[in-house]
């Protein structure tokens, strides 16, 4: 039973090209058989090569004609065979019905190639679907069960032994190892991963057994979102593509108008004989047909959207790989997206008898009740000390934290909320304060309540991230004409990341349907322009711009699903490859359009003159389209 089945998903994936080989061989046998006089067994061989060979074509057609009421290329090449073979019959000369057959053969050989390569494209994307396996093993009761992925839960907990490939995203409990996260976010190295650190599905462990915790489902995890988003992709039309779609109805219906004129009036006009009359008109329909141009763009973007998914750069639709190409000018959220958006702390100052420790921890034992950022990173930074608990812990939303630890009341926040409870701030270090706030850093003011006594301060920021000075660079050196930054984060600190990065131009405290204002203000000047965020604030711009760019790690569910392209490492340079990618596949599309273009008018000219007969045309035909597919092909590499 194995064979047959094999055998029969071999013929289902690759019935163009064996119905183009069995049409080959019955040409090659019905001309021999012509060759030698045997014209009953080259009757029989040659119309089973017609229909072999241009059933296909022929049922697309015949669909198209009579469910849609438009014509194609396909029936027009059909209809050429047949006039061909017809026109043979009628003067007895059978060299015309072989014409025929070669046109079906090579209209079938074209076939089978164009659909080669748009499976190879296909696979290459689809190659996604094998990251992930079938199966997880599960710890149930203390002990391992292999479950299929689709009954996971969140809340389980699964094992991954070394080299395993990892089942769905999660969030490591204990265990330490290197992944290999190449293939989902495009890092070229393996990354060390310990505990609660997340880890995605479809990323292949190392050397270290891992106990993972469930933490979303496995339809959410970050590889099947890829894989919707890839499928939806391909089913999605660029503007360019359905421009030539429309194009190819009207065009094929003014063909088959001019081919009618063309077998009717050359003899009244020109004296031409019928015969020729009407063979000039078939090899007229053929090269005349826009096949070429109708491959000239979808292979193109198709492997544009392929190679960007291999670095970690997830376009949505070829409309978006056209539109990245043109962008004039980009917009980037700061938090989160030109910073980590992980707040670290960047000075401790301390005053009087206290030390840089006894700051940090008297800020950490209230702080660590708060759900804040700001509290997280102090925390954090005072890991290695001893913390006391703290009791009547209050925190006053965007002012600061208040509570007792050690019998000492612990005020943690800003300048304006820690005079509430020591009027008088020292000067020396308020000037401090004011210098680090000029640099960009958010300042906690840490104080003793019960004595009135200011501690001393904490300076903290967001760290910029390391890629991000280089990616502005080369955004302007790729001649984008202005680069802004968008935040709701107050001037000084705006202007202290733009500096560090090379951002020419601010807009600070700034909320949603502001930053969306800005966006419509830029497409107003520069048309095309492009929006880089993260957040759930960014979603009204991303949906704006012309090209929404979202961090695949670190952003929201939200910026995730509005955006068109998704940047699966949050590797800030993979803008510049994705607008490279975008400039490259507008540079092949246009070339294809002109070879397409160039074909189409030289084999008119040529058939016009009486210069080619039907072969030639054929070969000149269906090889114009041939090249224009696999120069598509060019950007999977």
């Amino acid at each position: 039973m194995l064979y047959p089945q094999r055998f029969s998903q071999f013929t289902k994936e690759h019935t163009d090209t064996l119905a183009a080989l069995l049409c080959g061989l019955l040409l090659f046998l019905g001309w021999f058989a012509l060759h030698l006089g045997w014209l009953g067994l080259a009757f029989l061989l040659l119309p089973a090569a017609y229909v072999i060979g241009g059933y296909e074509s022929a049922r697309e057609g015949l669909t198209t004609l009579f469910k849609e009421k438009e014509l194609d290329v396909d029936l027009l090449m059909i209809v050429a065979a047949i006039g061909a073979a017809s026109l043979g019959l009628w003067r007895r000369e059978y060299h015309l019905i072989i014409d025929g057959a070669i046109l079906i053969l090579i209209f079938a050989i074209s076939g089978a190639l164009e659909g080669y390569a748009m499976a190879r494209t296909e696979r290459s994307i689809r190659s996604l679907m094998s990251l992930t396996p079938d199966t997880a093993r599960v710890l149930l009761q203390g002990r391992e069960e292999e479950i299929p992925i689709s009954q996971l839960k969140v809340g389980d907990e699964i094992v991954v032994k070394p080299g395993e490939l990892i089942p769905t995203d999660g969030i490591i409990l204990s265990g330490y190892s290197t992944l290999n996260q190449a293939a989902i976010t495009g890092e070229s190295l393996p990354l060390e991963k310990t505990v609660g650190a997340e880890v995605f599905a479809g990323t292949l462990n190392g050397y270290g057994a891992l106990h993972i915790k469930v933490h979303k489902p496995a339809q959410s995890s970050l590889i099947q979102r890829v894989i919707r988003l890839v499928e939806q992709a391909q089913t999605e039309a660029p503007p360019s593509q359905e421009f030539i779609d429309r194009f190819e109805k009207g065009y094929a219906k003014v063909i088959v108008v001019a081919g009618i004129l063309l077998a009717t009036l050359p003899p009244f006009l020109w004296g031409w004989d019928w015969e020729t009359t009407i063979y000039r008109a078939l090899t007229f329909l053929v090269v005349a047909s826009p096949c070429a141009l109708m491959a000239a763009i979808m292979p193109t973007l198709l492997s544009g959207i392929a190679n960007g998914a291999r670095q970690g750069i997830l376009f949505k639709n070829g409309a978006q790989l056209e539109k990245i190409g043109k962008v004039r000018a980009i917009a980037f959220d700061k938090t989160g997206t030109l910073t980590t958006g992980q707040l670290q702390i960047f000075q401790v100052i301390a005053i009087s008898e206290y030390t840089r420790q006894d700051v940090l921890k008297a800020a950490a034992s209230v702080e660590s009740y708060s759900e804040h950022p700001i509290g997280k990173a102090i925390v954090q930074a005072a890991d290695d000390l001893d913390l006391v608990g703290a009791i009547q812990v209050q925190a006053i939303p965007g002012q600061g934290i208040v509570g007792i630890a050690q019998e000492q009341q612990i005020i943690v926040g800003n300048a304006v909320f820690v005079q509430q409870y020591v009027t008088n701030l020292p000067e020396e270090l308020r000037e401090m304060a004011q210098s680090l706030e000029q640099e960009g850093k958010t300042v906690v003011w840490v104080a003793q309540g019960n004595i009135a006594e200011v501690m001393g301060v904490i300076a903290i920021a967001d760290e910029v991230r390391s890629q991000a000075a280089a990616t502005i660079t080369r955004l302007k050196k790729l001649g984008i004409e202005q680069i802004v930054m968008l935040t709701g984060d107050n001037e000084e600190t705006a202007q202290s990341v733009a500096k560090a990065v090379g951002i020419d131009r601010v807009y600070a405290q700034l909320l949603p349907e502001d930053k969306l204002d800005v966006i419509r203000h830029l497409q107003q000047k520069y048309q095309t322009v492009a929006m880089v965020g993260d957040g759930i604030n960014d979603a009204p711009a991303l949906a704006q711009a012309s090209v929404g760019i979202a961090m695949g790690i670190s952003g929201s569910d939200v910026a995730l699903e509005t955006a068109d392209i998704v940047l699966m490492a949050d590797k800030l340079e993979k803008i510049a490859v994705a607008m490279h990618l975008g400039r490259r596949s507008q540079s092949i599309v246009k070339q294809n359009i002109f070879v397409a273009l160039s074909f189409i008018v030289l084999l008119l000219v040529g058939n016009f003159l009486g210069s080619i007969n039907l072969p030639i045309g054929v070969i000149g035909h269906e090889g114009s389209t041939v090249l224009v597919t696999l120069s598509g092909l060019r950007l999977l590499k």
